[in-house]
């Protein structure tokens, strides 16, 4: 039977330095007759007096739980100033200590959200707050540079600053974001917008991972968080690559046996809104790419919250949906045992540009072959697909028509005669050259269907100056022909006979990534632009290849 309720607004939680947030508490009507119940928190800067929030929190509460709703430091009705993840560890500590002494709970709080509101589960983790005891983290974004590698702030990043500005959420679709994304200097694209955002100016300001960055680094910490945590991402997630590194990291080095064994990882069709449609653009995932992620849920904080036996206990470690066969499947591990590393090799006689080009992959390596070609011209960069806004950067769209540009190479199998499944962490490991002391070479997985559409599955990027890690620039040769190593991220693809796997290669992605302007200067101060001579290797020296996970 439900729990009936009692909600208890603007709860004002105390932090050390004397800042109060603001939280509302869902409550089952017992608490007021002496009731003790474990506790799910939720911490967003996305303002707490939402009908969704609401509704989430009651449907826990109904089934015994008390929710508590908090606006982090400077937003909603939170006292403060609003400083993006820096307070998070600290508050998140403080507020979790605050629910674990209320009367109404038992001492046991779990947290929960997705997006902002993963990442900072992760940093208050790293306080080591004696009462949390489990966490469900969704769409979680990564360390810095993870996730934009270019060592300053993605342009639609400055979509999600203006829109969490002040106290209240703003009005995205008040700028003209195809026009601000197009302004140079960056450290000045948010006047462009029609503000003075302190965060944006404070990223441009540290250009690659600095003593600023390390308040907001957990991924090299896990073995400090002895937690059972159920991680939830889609494959096309603009964030996705947190949630499996997440995973992996945890189960390899959290510090206890119980902690690496209860860690779960749940994979969908899905992209940052994850579970709520089963198409995304032109391609239908079918019925099953919805399923029932609450009860999951709920029943994971039975298990590790109120310790009731339920299926948690027996659920196999990793569940994860394989697109194109459009089927759920479970697994013991990420990535599978079963992987079989295939290259595939970077193969033309000189001329790949474009998808009318003679590129080709191959699983035999090259020998002697000319390069490959192109000029870089970050007045008229290479495009990436996505809506103007940060709400959903990308998605399996049809890239036909932009590889028509001579600015792009494309390399692809034969049509393939059986099915082809694709499952893990996708690399591309490249040999190349340029005439500019800095540039960028981005990479995107493609399956090209008979029908002509050239679905896109995954991609990445490297900046020249950073090929050697984010903490280390270093500008590069004008000519010198160097290895880079492009992490595309994850999928799960099933190509289909007829299909083919493809690769292309360009340097730029924009306006996921910020343009390279191949000077050399300032990333973020900068408005001088040199275009780029580009030239990708493929021969018995310098065997550029694509890296796949292939599952027999």
């Amino acid at each position: 039977m439900p729990h009936p309720l009692t909600i208890v607004f603007d709860q004002r939680i105390p932090m050390r330095d004397g800042v109060t947030l603001s939280a509302d508490v869902i409550l089952p009507q017992a608490a007021r007759q002496g009731g003790r119940f474990p506790c799910i928190l939720v911490r967003t800067p996305y303002v707490k007096a939402s009908a969704a929030r609401y509704e989430l929190g009651r449907w826990f509460a109904e089934r015994g739980y008390a929710v508590v709703n908090q606006d982090v430091r400077g937003r909603g009705d939170s006292d403060g100033v609003f400083e993006p993840y820096f307070n998070e560890g600290r508050d998140g500590y403080d507020t979790i200590e605050w629910c674990a002494a209320q009367p109404w709970c038992d001492g046991s709080v779990g947290t929960y959200g997705g997006s902002y509101l993963g990442r900072v589960q992760w940093l208050a983790a790293l306080e080591q707050p004696p009462h949390l005891k489990t966490m469900i983290v969704m769409v979680t974004p990564s360390d810095p540079f993870v996730e934009t590698p270019t060592g300053s702030p993605s342009p639609m990043h400055l979509c999600w600053l203006h829109y969490t500005a002040g106290h209240a959420n703003q009005v995205m679709e008040a700028v003209p974001w195809d026009e601000v994304y197009q302004h140079l200097p960056l450290n000045r694209m948010d006047e462009a917008a029609g503000r003075q955002l302190p965060a944006w100016k404070q990223e441009c300001e540290h250009p690659w991972l600095d003593a600023y960055w390390q308040p907001l680094c957990y991924q090299n910490r896990f073995a400090e968080i002895n937690l059972p945590v159920l991680h939830i991402s889609g494959w096309y997630d603009d964030e996705q690559v947190g949630t499996p590194r997440n995973f992996i990291g945890m189960t390899r080095q959290a510090p206890s046996d119980f902690a690496r064994a209860h860690q779960r990882l749940l994979m969908g069709p899905w992209g940052h809104a994850i579970n709520s449609t089963q198409k995304l653009g032109e391609v239908d995932f079918g019925a099953g790419a919805i399923i029932d992620l609450r009860l999951a849920q709920l029943d994971w904080f039975d298990r590790h919250l109120k310790g009731l036996p339920g299926a948690a206990e027996h659920e196999a470690p990793v569940r994860i949906f394989v697109m194109g066969e459009n089927q759920w499947r479970d697994e013991q591990e990420f990535p599978l045992a079963r992987t079989r590393w295939q290259r595939y090799y970077l193969h033309s006689e000189g001329s790949a540009n474009s998808r009318y080009g003679d590129g080709s992959l191959t699983t035999q390596p090259p020998l002697s072959e000319p390069a490959d070609r192109y000029h870089y011209d970050p007045s008229r960069p290479y495009p990436f697909l996505t809506e103007p806004t940060s709400n959903q950067i990308g998605g399996p769209d049809d890239y036909a028509a932009v590889l028509r540009r001579d600015d792009v190479l494309f390399f692809a199998t034969e049509p393939l005669t059986a099915d082809t499944e694709v499952t893990g962490p996708i690399q591309l490991e490249l040999f190349a050259a340029s005439s500019t002391p800095d540039t960028d070479f981005t990479a995107m997985l493609l399956d090209v269907h008979p029908s002509g559409f050239i679905q896109r599955l995954c991609d990445g990027m490297v900046r020249a100056r950073f090929r050697l890690g984010m903490d280390r620039p270093m500008l590069i040769e004008p000519g010198a022909v160097l290895p880079y190593t492009i992490d595309l991220w994850y999928t799960s693809q099933v190509f289909r006979p007829g299909h083919r796997i493809a690769i292309s290669i360009a340097s730029s992605a924009f306006p996921k990534f910020d343009r390279n302007l191949n000077t050399g200067e300032d990333l973020a101060a900068s408005s001088r632009l040199a275009t780029a001579d580009q030239a990708v290797y493929h021969t018995a020296a310098y065997p550029s290849a694509l890296i796949l996970p292939v599952i027999d």
